[in-house]
């Protein structure tokens, strides 16, 4: 199986960016992981075995089940407060080494808590507090968006969109549902995402990538996703394609993820300009770079020297991330003001 392109273009190094879609979970750094390893007494295999283990190889099956082992490994490193919040702040400082402007950062309170058992209430604390020493430190605007999966009790669902509730002045903007989409429905959530919408919290769903577009009705007509994660098959139908490109939802399209977890056998087969082409607002973002080795300059590399996207669209998409972004009125505005200002003089 071929390596992914580098972007070997500084342009597409340079441009300011905009992340909607990365998981904390899925950023760690392979030193930091040898590191909290060495603090906490965790046995690691040889450093290319670990590498293995919580990156996905050029030879290894690019799977949905085989992505997702990747996370088995990475949940020995959330041991410690300090380790938590090391790994939110390195988060930032990487995004802001790629010259992304705004991030929306997702983390799962509930796979943080579970390797030492951790109070939710403290776990999220832990993250609010390291992401504002992440921005002060880089400038990188940051927003904290509190993730819950549909395979998981809904009870603790609750507990979590209540405390991140309780946490909007502290960075908290969004609630997202991710999780098992093939096995598990929606709408056991349908309360406690109304309730969210209701206190303040925005709200985006994982959808459409493992099951179809049925889940893309689902999430925006049952659960009032304002946005849509991932949502890359929902051109299987022409009816859900119509709804959601009525209603201007955007879609939070992760190209590298997409393919390393066997949605499309090959890159060139991703839907992201056919979505594009049937008149959706589609937006370009990482998922787990750590797992996949990538950064979002490599994403819009593949946008374009793959995929076909020109540079205005690429522009566009950057654009259209800004205003799908959670946050109030004229701070997106002035997002949007800044972009254009940057990409102008940038062609």
């Amino acid at each position: 199986m071929s390596s992914l392109p580098a972007p070997t273009d500084t342009f597409f190094v340079q441009l300011p960016k905009v992340e909607l879609h990365r998981h904390l979970e899925g950023t760690l750094r392979l030193k930091t992981m040898l590191d909290i390893a060495r603090t906490h007494g965790i046995t690691l295999p040889m450093e290319q075995h670990l590498r293995a283990l919580v990156q996905m190889q050029p030879d290894e099956p690019f799977t949905f089940s085989n992505f997702l082992s990747k996370f088995q490994t990475l949940r020995l490193f959330y041991r410690s407060p300090e380790a938590i919040a090391r790994v939110t702040r390195e988060a930032i400082e990487d995004a802001a080494r790629d010259q992304v402007v705004y991030l929306e950062l997702r983390f799962t309170p509930v796979a943080l808590s579970r390797a030492e058992d951790f109070p939710l209430a403290d776990v999220m604390d832990w993250v609010c507090d390291a992401a504002r020493e992440g921005e002060q430190a880089t400038g990188l605007t940051t927003r904290l968006i509190a993730s819950v999966n549909r395979h998981e009790n809904p009870s603790l669902a609750e507990k979590v969109a209540r405390l991140a509730a309780e946490r909007q002045s502290r960075g908290i903007c969004g609630l997202d549902l991710a999780g098992n989409e093939v096995e598990f429905s929606a709408r056991p959530f349908m309360g406690i995402f109304r309730e969210a919408r209701e206190s303040g919290l925005h709200i985006t769903v994982h959808a459409g990538e493992w099951r179809g577009a049925d889940n893309v009705r689902e999430a925006i007509e049952d659960i009032g996703a304002e946005r849509i994660a991932h949502g890359v098959r929902v051109l299987e139908d022409p009816e859900v394609v119509a709804l959601a490109r009525d209603l201007g939802t955007p879609f939070e399209v992760c190209i590298t993820s997409n393919y390393q977890t066997g949605v499309f056998p090959t890159l060139r087969q991703h839907p992201l300009l056919s979505m594009l082409n049937q008149g959706l607002n589609v937006t370009i973002n990482t998922d787990d770079p750590s797992i996949s080795q990538i950064t979002l300059s490599n994403e819009y590399c593949l946008a374009c020297q793959e995929l076909g996207l020109t540079t205005a669209q690429l522009h566009g998409r950057i654009l259209a991330a800004a205003q799908a972004a959670f946050l109030a009125e004229d701070d997106r505005r002035a997002l949007i003001e800044r972009l254009e200002q940057v990409l102008a003089t940038q062609g």
